[in-house]
């Protein structure tokens, strides 16, 4: 078939979301990351059907809606679990997973450890055992 002379895109981007429905897209997700939104609910505001929008947007970020979502859910989590003392109940409602056990099951999946020994390795200053009694180093 011959390609439509004055096509807006290019070949290279054929497959790809329009740069401002990837931009909505993002927004959308990411404003609503602590409550969920539906794929079929961003694929409306970019004018696309589901599965059109859902190709398209792996065509653009290499990941699925899904896996894009997830994945900025971990790094929402990873800000938290390093800048605050929440709890990690409390870090899986602030980023939108299920549950606690959800949350630590894709955190540890995503950076190869548990929530919990994330936290431990990345926040508060290191202890000096060799000036600390016995007991708060064993």
């Amino acid at each position: 078939m011959k390609a439509i002379q004055g096509s807006a895109q290019s070949p290279a981007s054929a497959g790809k979301l329009a740069a401002w429905q990837e931009a909505i897209a993002k927004q959308l997700m990411l404003t609503n990351l602590d409550a969920g939104i539906s794929v079929a609910e961003v694929a409306e505001a970019c004018a696309l059907s589901r599965s059109h929008f859902t190709r398209k947007f792996k065509q653009s970020t290499l990941l699925s809606p899904h896996g894009w979502l997830r994945q900025q859910r971990v790094d929402k989590a990873i800000a938290l679990l390093r800048h605050t003392p929440l709890s990690l109940t409390q870090v899986a409602m602030e980023c939108g997973f299920f549950d606690q056990a959800h949350f630590c099951r894709v955190f540890a999946r995503s950076q190869g450890m548990t929530p919990l020994a994330f936290k431990r390795l990345h926040q508060g200053p290191p202890v000096d055992c060799s000036a600390s009694p016995a007991s708060r180093c064993a």
